[in-house]
């Protein structure tokens, strides 16, 4: 069967490339995340940094779960802003989606770690339907 224009109609939505995170400037090492997510509340990457911190730290998973959440709604209105229509790819190659990359693959955990056993299946598959290379660089391990 051919195709309109030569375009392959059975091909999904091209990828999402968000715009650099000025909060990733923020994030140097020895920054006190809590500071930068202050300064720049709409940032995934520095939501993705304060869960990344908590879980390091071993925190509680609710903790964890709180940050990644509000990391993830960020994202997801960023997203939106960007052309992404609810589906398609998100590149963990391009460094300014990995705020968005990392709140998912943390979200996913911690949901699984508080016994949210159906939002973690959701969100692990939203990020391995996003991006492969980020689900086997976040998630790879852990199913």
């Amino acid at each position: 069967m051919s195709s309109l224009s030569g375009q392959d109609l059975m091909a999904g939505p091209p990828p999402t490339l968000l715009p650099e995170d000025p909060a990733a400037a923020d994030l140097v090492p020895g920054a006190d995340a809590m500071d930068v997510a202050r300064r720049h509340p709409e940032s995934p990457y520095a939501w993705a940094a304060l869960a990344t911190a908590a879980a390091e730290a071993e925190d509680d998973p609710v903790t964890i779960y709180a940050y990644a959440r509000v990391g993830y709604h960020r994202s997801l209105d960023l997203l939106r802003r960007n052309g992404w229509k609810g589906h398609g790819p998100v590149p963990w190659e391009h460094e300014p989606n990995r705020g968005f990359l990392t709140c998912l693959a943390l979200l996913a955990l911690a949901a699984r770690a508080i016994g949210e056993d159906a939002e973690w299946e959701r969100c692990s598959t939203f990020l391995r339907d996003s991006s492969p290379t980020a689900y086997d660089e976040l998630l790879g391990d852990q199913d």
